[in-house]
């Protein structure tokens, strides 16, 4: 049996603790390992955990100058063959300096970054980046944006391993309203949703303003994802002073979020940031639903425009609108696109096709 820990110790939810959760969900009914998440003390992203029986150890996680957490964590590395999955620099750090303290040469470390973040080549860094058993990118822009900036890494360390979204049972999850009942929505009308954080990285400002642009008689726009309150403040003033309360409708967090994207027609996710990945993207496509995205990062590794899917240029609302409308005035192209979505996702991003790769990759590491 091989142990698996995931350090997750980010304040808020995002792309770590996702990939981490969806794969210690997944991981917990294999046989061949035993799985558990080292979290820092945030109540919100333990909860998570523990609602899926995860053991969760709290330290401190700290970084470079925490030694507390990587004596302690040394104590769980002592016997039998561990891996340490870290999803931050800070927090690979703390697995190398435990590894080393633990003295048992079956310990092994690897690092996903989520976030396209220059990686530090300062003394101390290279030190900690040479004791990293793998890397895992989750796209080939993710690969070669970090390898660019860290071109002495041992590439024999590296591989790509394409991001992917867990298969979720919304059976035992909380019920959903029936969107387009609750928003008096008539049959030719698009349901559009974006789902992600509120703020100006995922595009919401260039969504709001490309809107304003689209006949408001053929759309009703659902945003889900919560942000910092001055921001939802804002976004909220944007939406009245631009009579667009009939129109678009926040709906905060949602847990059962896949209840709520098989509903619509399209979704859009106009991220001004390069995505290493773009696991809302993700969500769609497995959904067979197309998704209206940028393509200023590794977007169009799986969304391809006009097959299924668009991809437009980040800030650029006049083109996002267009996009939007073009799907609005064609609802067999959303079909269409929508089915080849499906597919794509199922023959080259399904989960199972990652698990055997990151499983793989952990065997592997006891066998060279």
């Amino acid at each position: 049996m091989i142990n698996v820990f995931h350090i997750v110790s980010n304040k808020t939810w995002g792309g770590a603790e996702r990939y981490a959760s969806d794969l210690v969900a997944r991981m917990r009914h294999d046989p061949d390992y035993y799985v558990e998440v080292v979290s820092a003390r945030n109540d919100d992203i333990i909860e998570q955990f523990q609602k899926m029986d995860i053991p969760v150890s709290i330290l401190p996680l700290k970084g470079i100058r925490d030694f507390d957490s990587p004596v302690r964590l040394a104590r769980m590395l002592r016997k039998g063959k561990n891996i340490v999955h870290v999803h931050t620099y800070r927090d690979a750090v703390t697995a190398v300096m435990a590894r080393i303290i633990s003295d048992n040469p079956d310990t092994k470390v690897v690092f996903t970054p989520h976030t396209l973040k220059r990686p530090t080549m300062n003394y101390v860094s290279k030190k900690v980046y040479r004791n990293i058993d793998r890397y895992v990118f989750v796209s080939q822009f993710a690969y070669d944006y970090f390898l660019s900036h860290a071109p002495r890494l041992n590439r024999a360390q590296t591989l790509v391993i394409p991001e992917s979204v867990l298969n979720t049972d919304t059976s035992a999850q909380a019920p959903v309203p029936d969107l387009r009942k609750q928003l008096g929505m008539q049959p030719e009308q698009c349901l559009i949703m974006f789902h992600s954080r509120l703020n100006k990285e995922k595009g919401v400002d260039v969504l709001l303003k490309a809107i304003t642009h689209i006949d408001r008689s053929r759309y009703k726009l659902v945003m889900l994802g919560e942000g910092q309150p001055k921001a939802v403040s804002r976004i909220k003033s944007y939406i009245i002073e631009n009579k667009l309360v009939d129109n678009v409708k926040l709906l905060g967090f949602q847990r059962n979020m896949h209840g709520y994207l098989w509903q619509c027609d399209f979704g859009v996710q106009p991220s001004t940031i390069a995505e290493m990945q773009g696991i809302s993207n993700l969500e769609y496509m497995k959904q067979g639903k197309p998704i209206v995205t940028t393509s200023n990062g590794a977007q169009p590794e799986y969304v391809r425009d006009m097959e299924n899917g668009l991809l437009v240029k980040p800030n650029n609302p006049e083109q996002l609108a267009q996009a939007i409308s073009t799907l609005c005035d064609d609802h067999e192209l959303i079909q269409r696109l929508g089915r080849q979505a499906k597919k794509d996702f199922d023959t080259h991003l399904n989960y199972d096709r990652f698990y055997d790769k990151i499983t793989s990759l952990y065997r592997s590491l006891f066998s060279d």
